[in-house]
């Protein structure tokens, strides 16, 4: 509302990766869609504006030295009020404390919100953070806003830790979640400036039944109905023409028969002319009705969280199946067309002292496994100890956690190790993962995709398109990957990572 006569600003930020990842690339098409619908919640707010900045993916605004946005000319441009930073990734932190301190110098509010802060908010307002949401921040952020511009107490709205006469308040939970998501509205990515967008995020699940160890989303999963995400599909098409969209639910069969049926009305309006990307379980392959309507729907690629080939890793995951009818059910999988991206955890830490098997053997099945399913993409990645997961949980009880001085949050993004291994010395885990990424986006890419062309013609006559296209698809796909794993690599090198643990870990024991 008017404050002087003036309309006051909301400024959400995604802040930036600090290092090179598996994400970075993708990372620069996309962007998060939780600070979109916070954001879009709160630009129905009268008397504020709104804006996003996603770091990640910042084409043509003002820049600092370090190649990143100045928020310096942002907001002397067009000063905030009150900045909100998502904070769902502990690998995001150091950055988001970078941004708190050069806010909270020019007199806004900082407000921080996701499962980094939802679980560790005493870190981030010690930090200067001036206010912390749990839970779904679109049930919070209209009264917490009205509130700031009112300078009313802080101690109406539930939810939220702050600080007040030097102590750190918590007010009651009343509600951390939407009760119906049907109400929210659909998500305004008009408010996204200075970026690009190729690939519009979407969702309607939220939560997930399933206990991973490794993973900190928790809560009763709630969902909206399918004819919700299909009016987002369909309004995002008609006034942004949009066609490509990640469905960001964790598990895309959460709500198995509001899928199917979503699926449907998308089938029946548009064919299969839209490009999903989807996060679905391996065990889905059994359903037969689903998959055949996400391939007429325009279901391209599904993401597989397959994490390891090994049961006694998958036992102590919680993943819930086994390994014996994982490559079975990929091949499903491919037989319907769709490209399969698998994620795996190299070196999961086991219970207790005795290896399963060495980590060279580790890395040759995992090899031979991924021989065996075919897979299109993968990315393998260390063991996230990530802030709210019942790993991190573990790791601190065994005492195996490195300080947060030695290796801090930003290396919290899987291509750096976190805790002294039991089974494995650091360099195996640290190296070995990289050298299956290597193997896997080979630079022979680089010659297999010219020797595509003449291989065209010959599939042309035998009717082999779709394969070729398959071919042709997945080495431009390594070509890239290669890329990027020799980026990391210099990063890599020049911070003599490793070196500085071992000497750490070798001064800890003696």
């Amino acid at each position: 509302m008017e404050r002087n006569g003036e309309w006051l600003l909301f400024r959400m930020i995604v802040p930036a990766f600090t290092e090179i990842n598996v994400f970075t690339d993708i990372a620069k098409t996309i962007t998060a869609l939780g600070p979109i619908m916070v954001a879009t919640v709160a630009d129905k707010l009268w008397g504020w504006r709104v804006e996003v900045i996603d770091e990640n993916n910042y084409r043509r605004g003002p820049r600092d030295k370090k190649g990143l946005p100045d928020h310096r000319i942002l907001q002397s441009e067009n000063p905030a009020a009150a900045v909100g930073l998502f904070c769902g990734l502990s690998s995001t932190m150091e950055r988001a404390w970078q941004l708190t301190e050069f806010y909270r110098g020019q007199g806004t509010t900082v407000i921080a919100g996701g499962w980094h802060v939802h679980y560790r908010p005493e870190e981030s307002l010690k930090k200067g953070i001036d206010i912390v949401v749990a839970g779904d921040g679109e049930s919070i952020i209209q009264p917490l806003l009205e509130t700031l511009r009112q300078k009313n107490s802080l101690s109406q709205i539930p939810g939220i830790s702050y600080w007040q006469d030097a102590q750190i308040k918590t007010n009651p939970p009343e509600k951390l979640e939407i009760s119906d998501l049907n109400d929210l509205p659909l998500p305004n990515f008009g408010l996204l400036k200075y970026a690009k967008l190729k690939i519009y995020p979407i969702g309607r699940i939220r939560g997930c039944s399933m206990r991973c160890e490794f993973c900190s989303v928790r809560g009763k999963p709630n969902w909206a109905g399918p004819e919700h995400l299909f009016e987002t599909v369909k309004w995002l098409a008609e006034t942004r023409k949009a066609r490509q969209f990640f469905i960001v639910d964790d598990r895309l069969e959460e709500d198995r028969y509001g899928t199917v049926d979503f699926f449907k009305r998308v089938a029946q309006k548009y064919g299969s002319g839209l490009d999903f990307t989807v996060q679905i379980r391996l065990a889905a392959a059994k359903d037969t009705e689903l998959l055949t309507v996400m391939k007429k729907a325009g279901v391209r690629n599904v993401c597989i969280g397959y994490e390891s080939c090994l049961d006694e890793e998958l036992i102590v995951m919680r993943k819930g199946y086994l390994s014996s009818d994982m490559v079975k059910w990929t091949k499903i999988f491919h037989r319907f067309g769709f490209f399969v991206h698998g994620m795996f955890i190299f070196g999961y830490p086991l219970k207790g002292t005795i290896a399963v098997v060495s980590a060279e053997e580790r890395m040759k099945r995992l090899k031979r496994f991924i021989r065996q399913c075919r897979l299109d993409t993968i990315q393998v990645l260390r063991p996230i100890p990530a802030a709210g997961t019942d790993l991190r949980s573990r790791m601190e009880r065994e005492g195996k956690l490195f300080p947060l001085e030695i290796v801090p949050w930003s290396k919290y993004d899987g291509s750096y190790i976190c805790y002294q291994p039991n089974d494995m010395t650091l360099r195996e885990l640290q190296e070995l993962p990289t050298k299956i990424m290597r193997w896997f986006y080979s630079p022979l890419s680089f010659v297999r995709v010219p020797l595509r062309i003449p291989i065209f013609l010959l599939d042309c006559f035998l009717w082999r398109l779709r394969y070729w296209f398959r071919d042709w698809r997945n080495d431009i796909a390594k070509c890239g990957g290669h890329l990027l794993i020799q980026q990391w690599l210099k990063h890599y090198e020049r911070q003599s990572f490793l070196k500085k643990l071992e000497k750490f870990t070798s001064k800890k024991a003696e």
